[in-house]
């Protein structure tokens, strides 16, 4: 009787969402799993050296095998990226930031794992989304993560203004992000977007030394010198 191959685990291994002490907020978990996990996908090779350096400074970099998952990476390269997978030997995947596959592009190596009957194993650490739904003080029983909203000044404002109604209307508290160099003109619209009475948590840097979280009013917000240039920032809403 011919022998099915056994198949190698897909480990979801989170990183710091900065240049902080990774033993500050990652468990020990993810060190011992790295130890014996050879094979990586990931955003970028040398931040994700440097991470895995960071993590167990005694594994030796010329054993890792990286394989790069970014927006230019073509779809035709996913089957290549599990081969090792398939072949019994165990992957890690790792996000640039934060919780791999949650608004990562990893999430399409998670799925094509699940389609070829691979054992995906999610691991503890810092999803910046959660830390600061945590924090916000908004309705933890019901949020939403929008991801990006556009660009267009006008669009961005119909965004915002259907965020700020559905928050009220369902009573769900409404998460989104923005590239970290447009982070102050963001602001700047939500504010002019926004009913004065509408809450707005910013949450930025965190886990590092300069980790800034606030929730107010937008009014109270107006009053607010803050400065989040290319500082990574969740922002949410809720209209009560």
């Amino acid at each position: 009787m011919k022998s099915i191959p056994l198949l190698g685990k897909l480990y979801l291994i989170p990183t710091t969402l900065g240049d902080s002490d990774p033993m500050d907020v990652l468990p020990q978990t993810i060190k011992r799993s790295i130890d014996f996990i050879d094979y990586y996908i990931v955003e970028n090779e040398k931040t994700a050296r440097k991470s895995i350096k960071g993590v167990s400074p005694e594994k030796k970099q010329s054993e890792l095998k990286l394989f790069v998952l970014n927006k230019h990476t073509e779809t035709a390269a996913h089957l290549d990226f599990i081969k090792p997978l398939l072949e019994g030997k165990n992957v890690g995947l790792m996000s640039e930031a934060g919780c791999p596959g949650v608004a990562d592009p990893g999430a399409v190596i998670v799925k094509l794992a699940h389609e070829k009957g691979i054992q995906v194993v999610p691991l503890v650490g810092p999803s910046s989304i959660l830390l600061a739904m945590m924090a916000s003080g908004m309705n933890g029983q019901s949020f939403t993560f929008n991801g990006y909203l556009p660009i267009e000044k006008g669009e961005k404002k119909t965004a915002l203004k259907t965020l700020e109604k559905l928050s009220q209307d369902k009573n769900q508290s409404q998460i989104f992000i923005e590239t970290p160099y447009r982070n102050n003109k963001m602001l700047e619209d939500i504010l002019q977007a926004l009913n004065p009475a509408t809450y707005l948590c910013i949450a930025t840097d965190i886990t590092l030394p300069t980790e800034y979280i606030k929730t107010m009013r937008a009014s109270d917000w107006k009053k607010t010198q803050v400065d989040l240039h290319n500082r990574p920032t969740i922002f949410i809403i809720h209209k009560m």
